[in-house]
């Protein structure tokens, strides 16, 4: 009997041992199963976010290309405006006998290889013996508009004649900057040779809009 009480009390622990072994495995595969899903889940769930984050990327990209060609770029067949590197600018005399005022007309033909857009007025300065002179705008409704690549659109600068017999200021150069634009191009001063002196009260040059003249038009 002892013998077989020993022999029961033996099985007994190996039993209880196995269902603890079991147990552990059973456990240890409780353990597994879940992490192995929320993996998968979480590389679902990291691959969806990434394939949003893409599609917001993208969304972000076709928005910047947007913006790009807005300022310059062809893509998209988008127009953008006219840099001054893309325009050759000249000036010419426009002024017609008998007028009370000289004109001088400014071209800006577009060389940029692309077609652009300018709006508004040009800047303009005059560089004179006496300083430098800003013209006024004239107060014209200034159109936007889509310049072509290899045309020319105008536009005028009115000034009085010096006609007071005096030496006048003297005009050294005209400086231009295009729509929108902080880069300027000098050139020389195609117009009357002076300036009628005044007290300094107001400009007494006036520049006009894109398109504002036309070619020998004041």
């Amino acid at each position: 009997m002892r013998v077989r009480k020993l022999t029961f009390a033996a099985l007994a622990v190996v039993a209880g041992l196995s269902l603890t072994a079991c147990q552990d495995g059973e456990d240890d595969l409780g353990q597994v199963a879940p992490s192995s899903a929320s993996s998968a889940s979480g590389g679902s769930g990291s691959g969806g976010t990434n394939q949003d984050g893409g599609k917001d990327s993208a969304g972000k990209g076709s928005g910047g290309q947007g913006t790009a060609a807005g300022t310059g770029s062809d893509e998209n067949s988008k127009v953008g405006k006219c840099r001054t590197d893309d325009l050759d600018i000249t000036a010419s005399d426009s002024t017609i006998g008998g007028d009370t005022e000289g004109t001088v007309a400014v071209e800006f033909k577009n060389g940029g290889g692309r077609d652009c857009v300018l709006s508004g007025y040009a800047g303009v300065d005059l560089k004179t013996s006496a300083g430098s002179l800003s013209a006024e705008r004239t107060g014209e409704k200034a159109t936007p508009m889509t310049l072509k690549d290899g045309e020319s659109v105008y536009f005028g600068i009115n000034y009085p004649l010096n006609t007071s017999g005096g030496s006048g200021v003297r005009i050294t150069a005209l400086v231009v900057t295009p729509p929108d634009e902080t880069k300027s191009f000098s050139l020389e001063w195609p117009g009357a040779a002076t300036l009628p002196a005044t007290d300094g009260s107001g400009s007494q040059v006036k520049v006009g809009p894109m398109g504002s003249a036309g070619q020998g038009e004041g």
